[in-house]
C-alpha cells in the first residue's frame, strides 16, 4: 500500500488584518474554507520589536512616510484579540499559529498553549530569542530567510543545546523580500538542508503567484507557508506579495493533486492502465495473405494493434518458422 505524502499548508496572515480583529478573524474563517492546515499570525509588542531610529524596509514604503515602530503600533493586536482568534480557528478546525518576534510574545503563546512554535528569519541569529523558545522544548518551524548555512547551523544548535529535540524542529528555506524575484527563489536549497541537517524542511513562498510553492513539493517540501490576504490592494506591507482567496484555494487543490501523483518509486502497471493494453499495444499479424508452409519474415508480417495475440517480444522466435496454416492480410498469427 503507497503510504501518501502530506504536505503542511500554512496561509500567512501576517499582518494583512491592518490591526483589526474583525479583519483578522474574517481571515480564518476565508481560510479555514479553503482546507489548508494552518492560519499564522504574527505576535509582536513594537516597543520590544524595534528602536525609535528604525526605518521601513524598502518593500513595505508606502506614499505616507512613517518610521517602522509607527507603522508596527498601527498593526498589533492585543492579547485578548489572539485568544479569540485562537478560539475561532478552533471552530472552525484549522490550526493556529502565531510567530513571535521577541521574548514576552513568546511567553503569551506558551501562556495560551500553542504546541508549535513559529521562529521568523529575522531572528535565526538572535541567540538569547532561540535559547528561549528552545528551553520550551516544542515543536519548532525555523524559517531560514537571509541566512547562509553556518547561520543555520548556530540556530539549529541552540534550540537543541537549550532542549528542543532534533525531530521537533522543520527548517523553512525562504528568501526574504516581498515579492522575491524568481531568480533568486534558489529551491535547490530545499534538497541540500535535507541533506545536511537531517530535519523535515519546507518552503516559505514570497513569489508572486504559486508555481515556486508547487515546484517546492515537487522537490521534497513537506510545508509550505503562504503569505494571504482579503484584497491585495490594501494598503500594509505584504498585500502586494499575497494571495487572494481563490488564488490560496487554487495553491491547496494543486499541492493536493501533487501529493495524489507522488506514487512511489516502482516503476509498474498500475490499475487504471491495466484495461488498456490490449487496445494500445500490438500482436504480430500477417502483413499479407500468407500460404501453408510459407516462411515468416519481415516481408509477410508486421506488428499493428490490438494486443491481443502474440507479443511482438516474440519477434525472433516466430521469424524462420512455417505458417502451419493459411493466414489473411490482419490476421493473428
Amino acid at each position: 500500500m503507497i503510504k501518501k505524502i502530506k504536505t503542511i499548508i500554512i496561509a500567512e496572515a501576517g499582518v494583512n488584518h491592518n490591526g483589526s480583529i474583525e479583519s483578522a478573524k474574517k481571515m480564518v474563517i476565508a481560510a479555514a474554507s479553503t482546507g489548508v492546515d494552518f492560519i499564522k499570525f504574527q505576535k509582536f509588542s513594537s516597543e520590544n520589536l524595534v528602536t525609535h531610529y528604525a526605518k521601513k524596509p524598502r518593500y513595505a514604503e508606502t506614499k505616507k512616510k512613517t518610521s517602522q515602530l509607527k507603522m508596527l503600533r498601527n498593526l498589533e493586536l492585543s492579547d485578548s484579540n489572539f485568544i479569540q482568534l485562537k478560539k475561532l480557528c478552533n471552530q472552525k478546525k484549522i490550526g493556529f499559529l502565531v510567530s513571535g518576534f521577541d521574548i514576552e510574545s513568546l511567553n503569551f503563546l506558551k501562556k495560551i498553549k500553542l504546541n508549535i512554535f513559529k521562529i521568523p528569519s529575522g531572528e535565526i541569529n538572535n541567540i538569547p530569542y532561540l535559547r528561549h523558545v528552545g528551553g520550551f522544548n516544542k515543536k519548532i518551524i525555523l524559517s531560514t530567510g537571509m541566512s547562509n548555512i553556518n547561520e543555520i547551523n548556530l540556530a539549529l544548535n541552540t534550540l537543541l543545546s537549550s532542549g528542543t529535540k532534533k525531530k521537533n524542529i522543520s527548517l523553512l528555506h525562504c528568501n526574504t523580500d516581498y515579492p522575491t524575484s524568481f531568480r533568486d527563489v534558489n529551491l535547490n536549497t530545499i534538497k541540500e538542508l535535507k541533506k545536511k541537517f537531517k530535519v523535515n524542511v519546507g518552503f516559505s513562498d514570497h513569489t508572486l503567484g504559486i508555481e515556486a510553492s508547487l515546484a517546492a513539493v515537487a522537490l521534497g517540501a513537506r510545508v509550505i507557508e503562504k503569505h494571504f490576504t482579503l484584497n491585495k490592494n490594501a494598503i500594509g506591507p505584504d498585500h502586494k506579495a499575497s494571495l487572494e482567496l481563490k488564488e490560496l484555494e487554487n495553491l491547496v487543490k494543486s499541492i493536493r493533486n501533487i501529493e495524489n501523483a507522488f506514487g512511489n518509486k516502482n516503476k509498474q502497471v498500475t490499475k487504471s492502465e491495466k484495461k488498456n493494453i490490449k487496445f494500445v499495444r500490438k500482436s504480430i499479424v500477417a502483413k499479407k495473405n500468407i500460404a501453408k508452409g510459407e516462411v515468416f519474415s519481415n516481408i509477410n508480417i508486421t506488428t499493428k494493434r490490438p494486443a491481443t495475440g502474440k507479443s511482438p517480444t516474440l519477434w525472433d522466435t516466430i521469424l524462420g518458422k512455417k505458417a502451419k496454416k493459411k493466414y489473411q492480410k490482419d490476421q493473428l498469427i
